[in-house]
């Protein structure tokens, strides 16, 4: 195993084959974004969602994609001018990786790509246990998707977030106040069938405890471009208030709660979730200007 790699996978206590799995996906995340930090993606894009929240701050669940925005809008765009920069970044390390631009069915200002390999070479590769290996299919494939939107909506703003491994290198990323409002613009406007994202509920937690404070200009923005918010005049905090209520209203909490329970470690921090429990988690959200 590289040294490198190594060191990073001391970063977690893996006992089951999950925790490999889940440990495995997340360095090749930061390994994608040295890629892209060297194919100088962002001077270009910013780097937002669950995946940004968990490398960059701390968030205590795990996550699958890589979420990204362009700076301004370029329809253009295409993310397969990247794809040989992450595919040589990645083996450098070891690895062995497919990238895969994914062709849109329809017209969305979405540009899609994933990074895939071969799971049960990868896991033999950082030295998962022989028990641990055991049962698993020998075609699987573990996938990290890339998305970037090419036509963001305006009135965010970045910052310049540092991650140490596998060297130090620089991301561009939303800011937190702009990440929230990403955020609860997927709690009250994504639709996923007849499902609910049991992850976007447990990060609001995580933003409500930590970092409340939303712009609320640039949610106006995101709401304006979905069509979720059509009125004259600017998005209030009442209003906002008045949203995320009704949101909580409709919430299946027993079904958001098993959706993101194997994204947990600890799945004892979901025993309180009720609608209660919401009613007050959006109660501590502070809009601010931008």
């Amino acid at each position: 195993m590289n040294d490198a790699i190594r060191s990073m996978l001391e970063r977690y206590t893996c006992q089951t084959r999950e925790d490999y799995l889940n440990a495995l996906r997340e360095i090749l995340q930061e390994l994608a974004l040295l890629g892209l930090w060297r194919a100088r993606f962002f001077e270009h894009a910013a780097f937002y969602g669950g995946t940004a929240l968990r490398v960059l701050h701390g968030l205590d669940r795990y996550s699958e994609d890589l979420d990204f925005s362009l700076l301004q809008p370029t329809p253009g765009f295409t993310l397969g001018q990247y794809g040989a920069a992450l595919r040589r970044e990645v083996e450098g390390f070891g690895f062995e990786v497919e990238f895969e631009r994914r062709e849109k069915a329809r017209s969305t200002a979405i540009e899609s790509a994933f990074l895939k390999t071969n799971t049960l070479r990868e896991m033999v590769r950082i030295e998962a246990g022989e028990t641990l290996l055991r049962g698993l299919h020998p075609a699987a494939q573990l996938k990290i998707k890339l998305e970037v939107d090419t036509d963001p909506p305006g009135g965010f703003g970045t910052e310049v977030r540092y991650l140490l491994r596998p060297i130090p290198f620089p991301v561009r990323a939303y800011a937190l106040p702009d990440l929230l409002a990403g955020k609860l613009h997927a709690v009250l406007c994504r639709t996923w069938g007849l499902r609910v994202k049991g992850r976007d509920w447990y990060d609001l937690v995580w933003y409500a405890g930590r970092h409340p404070r939303v712009n609320l200009a640039h949610l106006e923005q995101r709401l304006r471009q979905s069509g979720h918010w059509t009125r004259p005049e600017a998005l209030a905090p009442d209003d906002l208030t008045r949203l995320l209520r009704e949101a909580v209203d409709r919430l299946d909490v027993s079904q958001a709660r098993t959706e993101v329970a194997p994204f947990v470690r600890d799945r004892h921090a979901l025993d309180v979730w009720s609608k209660e429990f919401f009613a007050d988690i959006v109660g501590r959200i502070i809009p601010v200007a931008g």
